[in-house]
């Protein structure tokens, strides 16, 4: 069997990063009202941005990285996922972020982010971080005062009960050693998945490989080029760029993804390690971050199994592997690229957290978290914590229903929507934005298995629910074939009056992600422990000769 192209199958059911570039919000959200944008208790315009199939907090990351560039202002983002496994990721990243520089440095930091980000091995230093944070977080999760004293700019009030408790369960399994590797074993599982995928061209897996990047990758990343390529690009006043300042306003229109090496790709689409930052053999532990758990009906019984069911056909290059504010990182020699997708991604990361680490914090033994020890002379500096931005997690399913809350009906200034999310974009989901604000949904150009006519039909589609959900293109915005802009008109807010809760939006041919992306795929599963909270997509019997019972010992029959 193969799986034909233009199936999606290769996107898998569940997301761990990014199809684009990250994005500074900021950049993408409308003027700052003075009247209407104004915290009335700290004087500083507001930005409340909500964030569906972020998965990977990039977007978060850069906006916060660049927020010096911009006029002071408080972020509220509001993060929806399709699973808490998302959710605890971007909970580990940001206290990754938050890290005492002292206790970890910069480049350790910045490695350890790209390996627990993008690699499905790791090496047992950093696979040990993961169980000393993971231990930690579920410590906080169920204590609510403790969280918000240790992590402030970190909300979990909006979060059921049982989904807290679901994702106290998911950091316990990643703390957790017991049976080791084989709670987990991720290389059986890649290859397991490797193999449905490629079906009989598994064999010819080197050709395949050379193929999806040369042919589709590449393709897509350099159409377009021209005079205005990055070379070409000025700053605000017209003359070349000159910091980082005026790169951040205008990001690269055209993706370099001919960047990604062949030997990258490669070994990422054969062992799941994207970023290889020592010696091969380092990378031996588990990445038990990128595990979820599904309910499958096996000989006609529901079993909880773990397993992965990622990304096996793009991988995490495109995140922050393909543009760079250093222009001198994109250039070529004989029409090469001089560097890779992983030096780039190194590189941006990097800088990101130079960034972040500017940052004034709080130690945790100040008895008052707001403040950090200013000069010498005794003075104290505001902490830019939980006075600078907050990140909120909503309930899962909740996107047609935030409206009915008055908290939320037209709050948000600027909504973006992953490619894997669009079939949530609906009149309700508009209804929460304001008038005048933005949005902005993530095409799947980067979705290798889509054909071309695949990939028009699906921005098509993208258009048709975005004018549904009450938002027009946006004038004179910069074309893109990795996002699509819009804007929600001050007289042309949808009617939610007589809508339920329990309304979904029609199912069309073409939608995001396409039918073939709900497939669970088969694999080695692993009988799970504790809580798991499935994927609701999650019901078709996987080969029954690589299932294994929840309980061990022979199937039922």
């Amino acid at each position: 069997m193969t799986t034909p192209a233009g199936s999606g199958a290769g996107f898998g059911s569940v997301s761990w990063w990014g199809l684009s570039p990250a994005l500074d919000l900021q950049a993408e959200s409308p003027p700052v009202d003075p009247d209407s944008q104004t915290d009335a208790e700290h004087e500083t315009p507001q930005l409340d941005v909500l964030l569906l199939g972020s998965v990977d907090g990039r977007h978060l990351l850069r906006t916060l990285a660049c927020a010096k560039l911009w006029s002071p202002r408080r972020f509220r983002f509001y993060v929806l996922e399709s699973n808490l496994e998302a959710v605890a990721r971007h909970m580990l990243i940001f206290s990754l972020v938050v890290e005492d520089p002292e206790k970890m440095g910069l480049q350790e930091r910045s490695e350890t982010f790209l390996e627990v980000w993008g690699n499905a091995l790791l090496r047992p230093p950093v696979a040990a971080f993961v169980r000393a944070q993971a231990n930690h977080l579920a410590q906080l999760v169920p204590e609510p005062d403790r969280l918000a004293k240790q992590l402030p700019w970190i909300s979990l009030g909006a979060l059921k009960f049982h989904e807290r408790d679901a994702l106290e369960a998911v950091f316990r399994f990643w703390a957790s050693e017991e049976k080791g590797p084989a709670a987990f074993p991720m290389s059986r599982l890649w290859d397991s998945r490797l193999r449905h995928y490629l079906g009989s061209r598994y064999d010819a897996r080197r050709g395949v490989s050379d193929w999806d990047l040369h042919m589709k990758l590449h393709d897509r990343g350099v159409r377009g080029l021209g005079p205005s390529s990055p070379r070409s690009l000025r700053g605000r006043a017209g003359g070349p760029f000159t910091d980082l300042s005026e790169a951040s306003f205008l990001p690269f229109p055209h993706p370099q993804a001919r960047v990604i090496h062949i030997r990258e790709f490669r070994r990422w689409r054969d062992t799941g390690v994207a970023f290889e930052l020592r010696d091969s053999s380092a990378y031996h532990v588990p990445n038990r971050t990128l595990a979820s758990g599904r309910l499958l009906n096996h000989r006609g019984e529901r079993v909880a199994a773990r397993g992965y069911w990622g990304d096996i056909a793009t991988g995490p290059f495109v995140a922050f592997g393909i543009e760079a504010d250093d222009e001198s990182l994109l250039r070529t020699s004989n029409g090469q690229p001089i560097k890779n997708a992983g030096e780039i991604t190194q590189h941006n990361v990097t800088e990101l957290f130079r960034a972040l680490t500017a940052w004034e914090r709080p130690r945790a033994s100040e008895v008052d978290p707001m403040e950090v020890p200013g000069e010498e002379d005794g003075t104290r500096e505001r902490a830019a914590g939980p006075e600078f931005f907050t990140v909120h997690f909503l309930p899962l399913h909740s996107s047609q229903t935030l409206h009915h809350k008055t908290c939320y009906k037209e709050q948000f200034q600027l909504l973006y929507v992953a490619c894997g999310m669009v079939h949530l974009l609906s009149p309700e989901l508009g209804a929460c934005v304001a008038p005048g604000g933005h949005l902005i949904v993530e095409l799947a150009r980067y979705l290798v298995d889509l054909r071309q006519e695949q990939l028009q039909a699906f921005t098509a589609r993208v258009r048709e629910l975005a004018q549904a959900a009450g938002f027009a293109p946006q004038p004179g915005a910069r074309p893109s074939e990795t996002f699509a802009r819009f804007y929600k008109s001050r007289n042309s807010a949808p009617d939610c009056t007589n809508l339920v809760e329990e309304s979904r939006p029609p199912t069309p041919e073409v939608l995001a992600p396409p039918p073939g992306l709900l497939a669970p795929a088969s694999g080695v599963l692993v009988p799970a422990s504790g809580v798991l909270v499935p994927s609701h997509e999650a019901t078709n019997p996987p080969s029954e000769d690589l299932t294994q019972p929840l309980q061990g010992g022979t199937p039922p029959p």
